[in-house]
């Protein structure tokens, strides 16, 4: 049985909270990632970038729907939205736009556990750890070439 270790990259490109999106884009034109892990001094995952992300910034603003109940205006997806929207839009460095919420594997699991996850989940890529250390990435593209007879 193959594993994560087997099929995944090892020397990963990374990003740091506090790239400039200039720089961010220019690693999304130039090497085709479409999601960067973020990672601290330490070599830790501390989130993950996509270039979705960066496209939030060229958007129009959506101004949320809102109720209005005598005096009261209550929005109807909420005050954090609408903030979190500004942020993403206004923000200058990846820190600033980058989900903390990131789904990992670790490189001891089966590929087919990997693919499993990138279906469910509608993902690109896997940031692989062991820990909180990111040891590497898997992608769906090494995936498919382990799909391949050789």
């Amino acid at each position: 049985m193959q594993t994560v270790a087997d099929i995944m990259t090892k020397d990963v490109v990374t990003v740091k909270k506090e790239t400039n999106l200039r720089e961010l884009s220019g690693i999304f034109e130039t090497r085709r990632f479409g999601s960067l892990p973020v990672v601290d001094e330490a070599g830790n995952l501390t989130g993950i970038v996509t270039s979705s992300d960066l496209i939030e910034q060229g958007r129009n603003l959506h101004i949320p729907t809102v109720i209005s109940i005598f005096d009261w205006v209550i929005p109807l997806q909420g005050e954090r939205t609408l903030e979190r929207e500004v942020q993403k839009m206004t923000a200058q460095t990846v820190g600033e736009i980058c989900s903390g919420d990131v789904v990992t594997i670790a490189p001891t699991d089966p590929v087919s556990t990997a693919a499993d996850i990138m279906s469910d989940r509608k993902l690109h890529a896997l940031p692989v750890v062991e820990g909180h250390k990111l040891v590497g990435i898997v992608s769906r593209i090494d995936i498919i070439r382990n799909l391949v007879p050789k």
